[in-house]
C-alpha cells in the first residue's frame, strides 16, 4: 500500500454489546436512518465546542475544550458501538437511542457555559447518557465493570460532582474523568476483544462523525461572512480559499484513508484493537484537529485583510497539523508502516505558522490551502506511479 494510503481505526472503542456476547447476526449492516438522525444532535455539540475555542484561543482554553470534547465524543462512541452490535432499528432500541440523543442535546445546551452556570447540567446529562447506555447493554444481566460500567459508576459521577464545584476544582475533576474515559478501553482490552463487530458499519460511522466536524468547518467559513452585511472582494476570496483548504482535509481522509480503514477492520486478527486504537483514539485526534481548524478559520474568513491573532493562527495551522499527523499514528496501528508524506506535510504546516504571522489572514489561508493541495497531488502522483509499475 502506498505511503499516501492512510488508515484510521479504533481498537476498543466503548465496548458495547453484552459482555463476551457476539454481535447479533444481521448481514451487510449499514448506517440506519435512526443513527443518521441521532448524529444531528452531535452536530450541535461540535458547533458549541468550536465556539469555546473561538472564544478562548489560549492553551488553557484549548485544554478546557478538549476536556469537554472527550466525554461528548465518548458518549457518541458508546452509542455507535452499541448500534454496531445490536439491531438498533427495533422500536424499543430506537427509542433508547433517541433518549441518548436527548441527553446529548442537553450536553450541547450546557457546553457554552459548561465552566460557568451550566456545569451541573453538563455533568447530569453525561451521567444520564452513561446510565442509559449501560442499561441497554446489560438489560437482563448483572452490572459488570467495563467501559460502560466505568462510565456509569466512575466517570459519570465525577462529571456530576464537578458540576457542584467551581473554578479550578471543576476543571480538575472533569480532566480526571476525561483521562479515565480515555484509559478505560485500553485497560478493558481483554473484555472487549471477545465482542464481534460488524466490520463495515463502524468505519462508515466514524467517517460520518468526521464529516460532522468538517461540516462545522464549512459553517465556520461561511456563516460569519453571510451575516447580512455588504460583502467585500477579499472576503469572497477568503471564503473560496478556506473552502479549498477544507476540501483538502476531506480529500486526505476520504480519498485513501476511509478505504484503508475498512480494509483493516475486515482483515485484522483482532478487530477490537482497530476499533479502539484507530477508530476511537485516532478519530478523536482527527476530530480535534478539524474543530481547531474550524475555530481558526472563522477569524480568517471574517477579517481576511488583517493579521490573524496568534491564537487563531495557531488553531488554524495547529489543527491542520494535528489532523495530518494523526495519520502517522493510525497507519502504524493498522499496518505497522509510517505515513511519511502526511507527517512531512504536518511538519511543513507547523513550520509555515510563524512565517504567516506577519502577513494577512488571506495570505495564511492561501499558504495552508497550497500545502494541502500539494500533499494530495503528491499522493495521487505516487499512487498512479505505483499502479503503473504493478501492471
Amino acid at each position: 500500500m502506498s505511503d499516501g494510503v492512510e488508515p484510521t481505526g479504533v481498537e476498543d472503542a466503548e465496548g458495547a454489546g453484552r459482555d463476551g456476547e457476539p454481535a447479533e447476526e444481521f448481514p451487510d449492516k449499514r448506517v440506519s436512518y435512526a443513527e443518521a438522525f441521532f448524529d444531528l444532535v452531535w452536530v450541535l455539540c461540535i458547533t458549541q465546542i468550536s465556539g469555546l475555542l473561538h472564544t478562548d484561543h489560549t492553551w488553557a482554553g484549548a485544554g478546557r475544550a478538549l476536556i469537554v470534547l472527550t466525554p461528548v465524543y465518548w458518549c457518541w462512541v458508546g452509542s455507535t458501538v452499541l448500534a454496531n452490535t445490536r439491531d438498533i432499528d427495533r422500536p424499543l432500541r430506537r427509542i433508547g437511542l433517541f433518549a441518548i440523543a436527548l441527553c446529548g442535546l442537553f450536553l450541547a445546551l450546557a457546553l457554552p457555559q459548561a465552566y460557568g452556570s451550566r456545569g451541573l447540567l453538563f455533568g447530569a446529562a453525561y451521567l444520564a447518557t452513561r446510565w442509559l447506555l449501560l442499561g441497554q447493554v446489560l438489560y437482563g444481566r448483572g452490572v459488570v465493570m467495563g467501559p460502560m460500567g466505568v462510565g456509569a459508576l466512575v466517570t459519570g459521577p465525577l462529571l456530576l460532582a464537578g458540576g457542584f464545584v467551581h473554578g479550578g476544582a471543576r476543571t480538575v475533576l472533569w480532566a480526571l474523568a476525561a483521562a479515565l474515559d480515555l484509559l478505560t478501553p485500553k485497560l478493558a482490552r481483554r473484555r472487549l476483544i471477545s465482542i464481534r463487530f460488524h466490520p463495515t458499519h463502524l468505519p462508515e460511522r466514524f467517517a460520518l462523525f468526521l464529516l460532522i466536524a468538517l461540516g462545522e468547518a464549512i459553517v465556520s467559513i461561511g456563516a460569519p461572512v453571510a451575516a447580512g452585511r455588504t460583502l467585500h472582494g477579499d472576503e469572497v476570496l477568503a471564503v473560496a480559499v478556506a473552502f479549498i483548504a477544507a476540501c483538502g482535509l476531506w480529500w486526505v481522509y476520504f480519498n485513501y484513508a476511509a478505504d484503508a480503514m475498512r480494509h483493516a477492520m475486515t482483515t485484522a486478527r483482532l478487530p477490537a484493537d482497530i476499533v479502539r486504537q484507530v477508530l476511537s483514539y485516532g478519530h478523536l485526534a482527527f476530530v480535534s484537529g478539524v474543530i481547531a481548524f474550524a475555530a481558526g478559520v472563522t477569524a480568517a474568513a471574517t477579517h481576511p485583510s488583517d493579521r490573524l491573532p496568534t491564537g487563531s493562527l495557531a488553531l488554524l495551522f495547529g489543527g491542520s497539523a494535528l489532523f495530518l499527523g494523526a495519520f502517522g499514528y493510525t497507519r502504524w496501528r493498522m499496518f505497522r508502516q509510517m505515513a511519511w508524506t502526511r507527517l512531512a506535510a504536518a511538519a511543513a504546516t507547523l513550520a509555515a505558522l510563524p512565517l504567516c504571522a506577519a502577513h494577512s489572514a488571506l495570505s495564511a489561508l492561501v499558504v495552508l490551502a497550497l500545502l494541502l493541495v500539494a500533499l494530495n497531488l503528491w499522493e495521487y502522483r505516487r499512487v498512479v506511479h505505483s499502479a503503473r509499475h504493478r501492471v
